[in-house]
């Protein structure tokens, strides 16, 4: 029996049907290749090695392949038309102009930045225009440098196979018009995705999936013009999704479970200091369920925290929690919270398949909530959120646009000193993080770097 509140891509996952007979021809990419051991001759302020291309290397993969475990690749503006493959520790990627360094995949290639080797980091670049992913960070390798052959519909991927990757960082990197995934780490963990720009994906922007406990900060990012901003799909403990920007997009984010990943059920993120708005957007890739004007989607999450976040403007619902096949909602609190002008703020849609329990509410703001008495029949700590029924489309989903055709973003903030700062190896991610101390955010966060500006602010002129 499925949701009665579909907003998350249900069964395998797929890229876009026009897309499928060149995936399935990828679903084992080799990564072979390089251009031999020779080293760099330079040294970064920081005394690591550093391979600048194209002064030093003709493309990225041939600086990558020369680099040593802690060096740094410095790549100079140009479009790059490769697929880079980082298998060698402890590398950072650093364009030295983020809007001016770009990965493009021109329709054609299937992955930008692909991510096997721990503590690498890259940053300050744009990745675009690829059929599946911008950036791949994930230990989902085959042991013969290929990434590992996904899940077939039958059969759970198996992290205990294929260990998770340990160490990663993206960071001001634009990630736009990629067929599934922006920003992508599946199987990975002790990791950051932080000032990255996120738009005109398939599926989600950013994702995170697969990991217990991931040890991951996700904050100060922008998602938007996506089929879904955010998900985190079994994505448990230590999971921070803190202060990022989802707007504009057909379902701003999602926290769920899935069993064709391993560690079913998820449990234990903290989503706090969000701006969740105006997730409505027609001009954007149609997702697979048909999700629409959906905030914040919990669905068959267990004790996750939802605290703090403006969420408004989305024309179904602003924050719901829900079934998921036979997996309940379970102890999520959503606390401290201003859910205003959605269609219903805040829901509970637990299915009678999976009714759940222990679910919670204190201290929101919200002025339509469905049960009509939900704050009141569910406060915490110990509340007891029943269903009343499904919120009701007011009208059908609109058609989605291809995920090439979305438009791109505006120019985005650089890395501070891209050029000369020194290299900093993932490890040690992501260090201390204090959700507690995140306020709630305004209709402007991080407006400078998005399509839009503030929240339910006219669009642009000609949209």
């Amino acid at each position: 029996m499925p949701p009665a509140f579909p907003f998350r891509r249900r069964g395998r996952r797929r890229p876009p049907a026009r897309l499928a007979s060149l995936a399935l021809a990828a679903a084992l990419i080799a990564l072979g290749g390089g251009c031999g051991p020779a080293g760099p001759d330079a040294k970064d302020a920081g005394g690591a090695d550093v391979v600048r291309v194209p002064a030093q290397a003709p493309t990225i993969q041939a600086a990558v392949d020369r680099a040593r475990p802690g060096g740094l690749v410095l790549v100079s503006p140009g479009v790059y038309h490769e697929t880079v493959r980082i298998r060698t520790e402890r590398v950072v990627l650093r364009g030295t102009d983020r809007n001016r360094v770009v990965i493009d995949g021109q329709g054609r290639r299937n992955n930008g930045v692909v991510v096997t080797a721990r503590g690498v980091s890259v940053e300050n670049l744009t990745v675009r225009n690829h059929l599946l992913n911008g950036v791949l960070v994930t230990g989902m390798t085959d042991g013969a440098d290929g990434i590992a052959r996904g899940s077939d519909g039958y059969t759970r991927l198996d992290p205990a196979r294929f260990p998770p990757l340990t160490g990663f960082r993206v960071r001001y990197v634009t990630a736009h018009a990629n067929g599934l995934y922006g920003i992508y780490a599946f199987n990975a963990r002790d990791g950051v995705l932080e000032d990255n720009h996120a738009s005109g994906s398939a599926d989600s922007g950013l994702y995170v999936g697969q990991c217990k406990p991931c040890r991951i900060l996700v904050r100060g990012n922008v998602a938007e013009y996506n089929a879904v901003g955010y998900e985190g799909t079994n994505a448990s403990g230590d999971m921070w999704v803190l202060g990022n920007r989802f707007t504009r997009n057909r379902v701003g984010m999602t926290v769920d479970s899935e069993y064709l990943e391993a560690y079913v059920p998820q449990s234990g993120a903290t989503v706090a200091g969000n701006l969740v708005a105006d997730n409505t957007e027609a001009a954007t890739p149609e997702q697979a369920d048909g999700g629409f004007g959906i905030g914040i989607g919990i669905a068959g999450g267990t004790d996750n925290d939802i605290r703090r976040n403006l969420v408004t403007g989305n024309s179904r619902a602003g924050i719901v929690l829900a079934s998921t096949e036979d997996l309940p909602p379970l102890r999520n609190r959503v606390t401290a919270n201003t859910a205003t002008g959605n269609g219903v703020d805040i829901a509970y849609q637990a299915s009678q398949r999976a009714p759940g329990q222990g679910n919670c509410l204190q201290g929101n703001t919200a002025h339509r909530t469905l049960p009509a008495a939900l704050a009141a029949t569910a406060p915490c700590p110990r509340g007891n959120a029943r269903s009343a029924g499904a919120v009701p489309r007011l009208t059908p989903a609109p058609a989605g646009i291809p995920f090439l055709d979305v438009a791109p973003p505006p120019a985005q903030p650089q890395m501070p000193h891209a050029a000369t700062a020194p290299a900093a190896p993932a490890t040690g991610l992501p260090g201390a993080v204090h959700p507690e101390s995140v306020p709630l955010p305004g209709p402007g966060l991080l407006a400078a770097g998005s399509r839009t500006g503030a929240a339910g602010a006219p669009r642009e002129a000609g949209r």
